[in-house]
């Protein structure tokens, strides 16, 4: 109970200071977080109070003496910073900016390089409105960041940055693609302050490979947990990410973040019931939430729930309409009721209010490949890509897309980097192995080869043992085929699945059986097959004749040679 107390205490002072350098989305991740723990007592609020500054009188301190001109000087930069927040905090960043020039410490400092930056980033998103191409393509740049990166370079060398400056630089450095500085700079930002979650987002965008993440030079704190669960499910290292949120769980019993999370990660482990369960409970008690319900209404969209999926849209609108997560599940409603014009609108509106949204690329994408329109298709994902090169449904897109095309070489390119990022995800590996049966380049032995990669993977649709069995019977391995077919079989009677693949399976069986001689085997697969109608009947029945025909002449050997060989 005393580390939870401590971790309430943290926080509170954390969100204080992130709102007074306005950090408003650091602020509101760590009161979620502060949800999650039991009220304090009255001994820790007392904790939390300032000390109470007593006004003096003008021109005289508190204890009698004269007010120095240095305490004057700091007075009027109070103000002066009073009057920038202001600025800063309805969105007057050039004034705000020019409010501080010339004021020392490091808030001011902070605050002015901060409102520049964030002047320089609302230039940019206008200059992108006005001259953006037709997908959002332009090439606007941040015109203040050489400049800030400069000053913030210098204060950096000589260490007089807190972490809050060291945050901004390391933000600026990751823009202009120095990604070694910019990891150092913020990990020197959370280990002097840890409770700012911006940096570790920040942070987590670097982390590009699993080898990067031990290399990293962070303080052991509650909050790196909370970052490496994070950065597991960013990397596709569901499993791991789950265990770690499990483990967060135990402190912070009724965080809403660490509950979204864990739906999350089952979501990614295609583990649909559980994650429809936990955004359920998510719901529940938080009503108004709109965070994290796009990954909710993939799951609606999956299970085909049109119902619960209207009603999460209608909810949406309700509670917030001009969110891209709210334009993101209109979208998904949409495309499952197969209006895919109606989709590709709203999830162009959740790029005019989000342009880096993935989600929102992403899905267009699979809206245009629905509407044959692959040049779209194709920008859609390309897009999502440079966002988040790790996004493994966009490259999945474009190896669809490309093999739409019929440019098997392209498809194999982008399959392969599907594959890299989720190795364990048997549908990457079935794509692939489809592309490698491509008539422009039969390479049957690598298509096996994925098939069986996707088999070791549960591949649940069970299209790779389908696959495996057809490729086998086609390059007369009839051993390996009927293998194959037979555990393809054994699924689907599990599934109690009824189509095509039972009979094609059955009527292989029968036939190979028989060849080998095996009649009892072969008679059970044929009388299987007649309960289904169709040509696989008739045929079903002409193998029963042959067999019981072969049957009859093997009963009638035996007595024939008997007689033969009778002594008078």
């Amino acid at each position: 109970m005393a580390a939870v107390a401590h971790h309430r205490v943290e926080l509170r002072r954390a969100i204080r200071q992130l709102r007074d350098r306005g950090l408003y989305s650091a602020a509101k991740w760590a009161a979620e977080q502060l949800v999650g723990l039991p009220e304090e007592t009255e001994t820790e609020k007392l904790a939390l109070k300032r000390p109470f500054r007593r006004k003096e009188v003008a021109g005289q301190s508190s204890s009698g003496g004269v007010i120095s001109s240095r305490d004057d000087e700091e007075d009027d930069d109070d103000d002066i910073l009073s009057l920038a927040k202001s600025f800063f905090d309805v969105r007057e960043y050039r004034r705000a900016a020019h409010a501080l020039r010339g004021v020392a410490g490091q808030k001011a400092v902070f605050l002015r390089c901060y409102a520049t930056y964030l002047y320089g980033e609302k230039r940019k998103e206008e200059e992108i409105v006005e001259l953006a191409g037709p997908l959002g393509r332009s090439d606007a740049v941040n015109e203040e960041l050489v400049a800030l990166e400069h000053e913030l370079s210098a204060l950096y060398t000589k260490g007089v940055l807190d972490a809050f400056g060291s945050y901004l630089y390391g933000v600026i450095l990751h823009e202009r693609e120095r990604k070694v500085e910019a990891r150092a700079a913020l990990c020197s930002s959370v280990n002097a302050y840890p409770w700012n979650w911006s940096a570790w987002l920040e942070l987590q965008a670097l982390c590009t490979d699993p080898d990067i993440l031990p290399q990293l030079n962070l303080n052991d704190h509650w909050m790196r947990d909370f970052f490496v669960a994070s950065v597991h499910l960013d990397l596709h290292r569901n499993s791991d990410g789950l265990a770690r949120y499990r483990a967060l769980h135990v402190t912070f019993p009724r965080s809403d973040h660490i509950l979204a999370q864990t739906a999350t990660a089952h979501y990614n482990l295609r583990e649909f019931d559980e994650a429809e369960s936990l955004f359920e409970e998510l719901l529940r008690t938080d009503p108004f939430r709109i965070e994290g319900l796009d990954t909710y209404s993939n799951i609606l969209y999956v299970k085909e729930c049109f119902a619960a999926l209207s009603f999460l849209a209608h909810k949406a609108v309700l509670t917030d309409k001009y969110r891209p997560e709210t334009c993101c599940i209109i979208g998904n409603y949409y495309s499952l009721k197969a209006q895919h014009e109606k989709a590709v609108l709203y999830f162009k509106r959740a790029l005019k209010l989000n342009r880096k949204y993935l989600s929102a690329w992403t899905l267009m994408g699979h809206e245009y490949v629905e509407l044959k329109n692959t040049p779209a298709a194709i920008d859609a994902y390309r897009r999502a890509v440079d966002i988040n090169p790790r996004d493994y449904r966009a490259w999945y897109g474009l190896g669809q897309t490309y093999e739409l095309l019929v440019m098997p070489y392209y498809a194999l390119y982008y399959y392969r980097r599907a594959t890299q990022l989720r190795p364990h995800d048997a549908r990457m590996w079935c794509a692939m192995g489809q592309c490698y049966e491509n008539e422009q380049l039969l390479m049957h032995d690598a298509a096996i080869r994925c098939y069986r990669r996707a088999v070791t993977n549960n591949d649940r649709e069970g299209i790779a043992l389908h696959k495996l069995a057809k490729l086998h019977h086609q390059l007369g391995q009839a051993d390996q085929a009927a293998f194959y077919y037979q555990k393809n079989l054994e699924r689907m009677e599990a599934d109690q699945n009824e189509g095509q693949d039972i009979v094609e399976a059955l009527l292989f069986l029968a036939t190979h059986f028989k060849n080998q001689n095996r009649l009892e085997e072969a008679e059970h697969y044929c009388t299987r097959l007649l309960d289904y109608g169709g040509p696989a009947k008739e045929d079903a029945k002409a193998l029963l004749r042959e067999i019981r025909s072969v049957q009859q002449h093997a009963a009638t050997l035996p007595s024939m040679d008997l007689e033969q060989f009778t002594p008078e």
